[in-house]
């Protein structure tokens, strides 16, 4: 990976960081999904680089890498984060550091009894938003800030999965929690990286 843009959300009182880590994920991992290399195969990896902050535990900034400046400029970000202009500024294609000496990987983690946790969630979303007419999302967004539904302290953003959505159709459940471990070493390790720009065992530079 040796080029670099970095994507820096800018909360205020109406939007705070979790509801623009939603929407800015899910934006990135659809512009990921429409220009994947292969089946469910990305050639640009994120790293979260402020993770495990301690105000926030995402922080505030993610960034995109790729082999190459093309591969950056082609998934063309800007777009889909166009409704999002007024909360996040994303820099201009950059190239990595030559003296970077640690790297990350960054990786989906499935949590024991996570499917329960989503079923209960995704169940008191619904019935909250039938009961009171309020929109369905919003809803979510909410209750995945009680920390009492987290088993895991790891961090998490709730995302719709594009696959799903396609296999399942409109009425089909494709949200849910995505809980994201970061591992980090002294040595780059090559890998595919998935349609939400995560590894099981590839590397991206950390600095």
């Amino acid at each position: 990976m040796k080029h670099y843009l970095d994507i820096t959300l800018l909360p205020d009182a109406e939007a705070n960081l979790g509801f623009l880590w939603q929407k800015v994920f899910q934006q990135v991992h659809i512009a990921l999904a429409d220009n994947k290399v292969s089946e469910r195969e990305s050639a640009v990896a994120i790293s979260i680089v402020c993770y495990g902050d301690k105000n926030f535990p995402l922080g505030n900034k993610l960034r995109l890498f790729a082999t190459n400046e093309e591969q950056l400029h082609k998934i063309n970000v800007g777009k889909w984060l166009a409704r999002l202009t007024d909360y996040c500024h994303i820099s201009s294609v950059k190239s990595v550091p030559s003296n970077v000496g640690q790297f990350a990987c960054f990786r989906q983690k499935r949590i024991k009894g996570q499917g329960r946790l989503e079923s209960q969630l995704l169940r008191k979303a619904k019935h909250i938003s039938e009961k009171f007419n309020v929109d369905y999302n919003k809803c979510l967004t909410e209750l995945t800030t009680k920390p009492q539904f987290v088993e895991s302290t790891l961090p998490f953003i709730y995302v719709e999965s594009q696959e799903t959505k396609k296999r399942l159709g409109s009425d089909g459940q494709s949200t849910f929690p995505m809980f994201i471990d970061r591992e980090l070493s002294n040595q780059p390790v090559a890998g595919k990286f998935d349609c939400y720009g995560l590894s099981k065992t590839a590397t991206v530079p950390w600095f």
